[in-house]
């Protein structure tokens, strides 16, 4: 599927006038709707056309929106289609239940928001568009593969007319390239995987920025109500956790620039261990030996975070049958005396992964590391895990050890240097709050395309005291300053379409070099270009109020 092309989005109800509404909600997103009014009429475009999205009415003659789902959910050809519910009276609990055990992604109540519903629905139409992008590069790719191999085979064919030594040099360097190919392939395919997973995170960074917000100005107008406030708080805990998990999928889809902090690595693994259970499935425990006095450690708390993942997983692929993965970690000196290969003498902090599984023999032992060296086979592994390990590790300062014996286990330590004593904690703090940061009131150009975000964000920005001008893009944003607008401050959007965050940024420089920017994004670590040779300051979505205050502070201070 070409990138320019539409998808088709199937709208099923027994009600016309719904299904007008429903196309006049979505006809911004310029794709092809298809309607039908029954579940027969839905079951004959299924069968003619590629559907992506279906948005189906819960209550309908014949059959029910329930029973439509589960007969498409039986069919081969309709597996990954994405349904979404929509009810104005089924709306309960066990409604919403009985709508995703019938195999929905999304159960949306009436009366519909506009703009949420498009946004729900302009989600999974791009997934199913990268998904066919993905499996045609993946079959250009195999046909690739499958021309050269022919053409190195037509090549051994013609040399066997030479001395057995020559035809065992070609054989030699024949699977040495196809080695090199199948890598080739493995590693494009984890782009393209990377690329899909970074731009689904942040359409869903972008949706959280809405709900934290939102959540922050609606516990502070709370009646005294100590259940309101709880479950203000858990929805919030729940909002913050997608946020960590779509930190996660960026950092897997994108190389990071590392940023070194103080980290309570204690703290960190107690915070992994839904995330490692879940990764490592049944039959494989954890256990822990952590020590109350461990230093703080320091590294980027994020690609820490994923090189333990790593290592985990590795420890889970060498025991099939199921064990204990131990994850320890002590206080540690390196002195002149007892130097260890690519280490300084000094204080680390030393974890250490250890599980009871197959284990290496010597050769594979000193490959282990290597980029693209794996024992897993073909399609279930990258040979990546442990060279990113290792790369860590050395942009750190520290270094990895690998210890193993052919069926007793595999140990893996990573040392890390500890961090400058009075560092500021990070993963396990305190708790103590950071002062509060407060200025004094101003004006601001918010500029968002994303309607949901520039209404939670202005509605903050008021809360604070300050006083909002809202521009959707950034020709928008320029007219807005071109008509005699004078803003203290522009905070704005880097994805945009159009016209870009820094794009805009250029062109206030050029004409209004005293305005402060500050540019918000939801992907991971974006690499923006410095202007007039001073990086601009940078708003990481989403973002807690204080967050914002703290940001709006750097920028108004450069």
């Amino acid at each position: 599927m070409n990138a320019k092309e539409k998808v088709n989005i199937l709208l099923v109800d027994d009600q016309p006038g719904k299904l007008l509404s429903y196309e006049a909600i979505l006809g911004e997103l310029d794709e092809n709707l298809v309607k039908a009014g029954s579940a027969r009429e839905a079951f004959e475009h299924l069968l003619k056309t590629d559907i992506a999205v279906i948005l189906i009415d819960v209550c309908m003659p014949e059959l029910n929106g329930f029973e439509l789902a589960a007969m498409i959910r039986e069919h081969p050809r309709f597996q990954r289609v994405a349904i979404i519910f929509v009810s104005a009276v089924q709306i309960a609990d066990p409604d919403l239940l009985r709508g995703y055990e019938a195999g929905a992604v999304d159960y949306v109540p009436v009366p519909v928001i506009p703009e949420v519903l498009r946004a729900k629905v302009k989600v999974f139409a791009e997934l199913h568009q990268k998904t066919r992008q993905l499996e045609r590069l993946n079959a250009e790719l195999e046909a690739r593969v499958a021309e050269r191999t022919a053409a190195l085979e037509r090549s051994t064919a013609q040399l066997k007319r030479l001395n057995q030594d020559l035809e065992q040099r070609i054989e030699e360097r024949t699977h040495e390239r196809e080695r090199a190919l199948a890598q080739l392939f493995e590693a494009q395919k984890m782009d393209a995987i990377g690329q899909l997973t970074g731009g689904v995170a942040h359409d869903f960074n972008n949706l959280l920025t809405a709900v934290m917000g939102s959540l922050e100005l609606l516990k502070k107008r709370l009646p005294d109500d100590a259940r309101m406030k709880r479950l203000v708080d858990t929805a919030m805990q729940g909002a913050e956790r997608g946020a960590a998990l779509t930190q996660r999928l960026l950092a897997f889809s994108r190389r990071q620039e590392l940023k070194p902090e103080a980290v309570d690595v204690a703290q960190l693994i107690h915070g992994m261990e839904e995330l490692l259970t879940r990764a490592l499935g049944p039959g494989v425990q954890i256990e822990k030996r952590l020590p109350p006095d461990l230093k703080l450690a320091r590294v980027d708390g994020n690609q820490l975070e994923l090189a333990l993942l790593n290592l985990v997983v590795n420890a889970r692929d060498a025991m099939p049958s199921g064990g204990a993965i131990m994850i320890a970690a002590s206080n540690e000196v390196i002195t002149a005396q007892n130097a260890r290969k690519g280490m300084s003498p000094g204080v680390y902090v030393r974890i250490s992964v250890i599980d009871a599984g197959f284990g290496m023999d010597t050769e594979t032992l000193v490959k282990a590391a290597d980029p693209f060296f794996t024992t897993k086979g073909p399609t279930k592994g990258t040979g990546l895990g442990l060279s990113m390990v290792q790369g860590l590790a050395a942009q750190s300062g520290g270094a990895i050890e690998i210890s193993s014996e052919v069926g007793v286990g595999t140990t893996v330590d990573l040392w890390l240097p500890q961090a400058e004593p009075g560092t500021q904690r990070r993963f396990g703090g305190d708790g103590r709050k950071a002062p509060e940061l407060r200025l004094a009131p101003c004006t601001v150009l918010l500029v968002d395309d994303d309607v949901l975000v520039s209404a939670g964000t202005a509605s903050i920005l008021e809360d604070l005291g300050h006083s909002v001008i809202v521009a959707h893009s950034g020709a928008e944003a320029l007219r807005i300053l071109q008509s005699g607008a004078s803003p203290d401050l522009i905070i704005t959007d880097y994805a945009m379409p159009g016209m870009t965050g820094l794009e805009l940024a250029r062109s206030v420089r050029e004409k209004y070099p005293d305005i402060p920017i500050l540019l918000a994004s939801g992907y991971a670590e974006l690499p923006l270009p410095a202007m007039g040779g001073e990086a601009l300051p940078r708003l990481a979505k989403p973002f807690r109020q204080d967050e914002l205050v703290a940001a709006m502070a750097e920028a108004s201070s450069r």
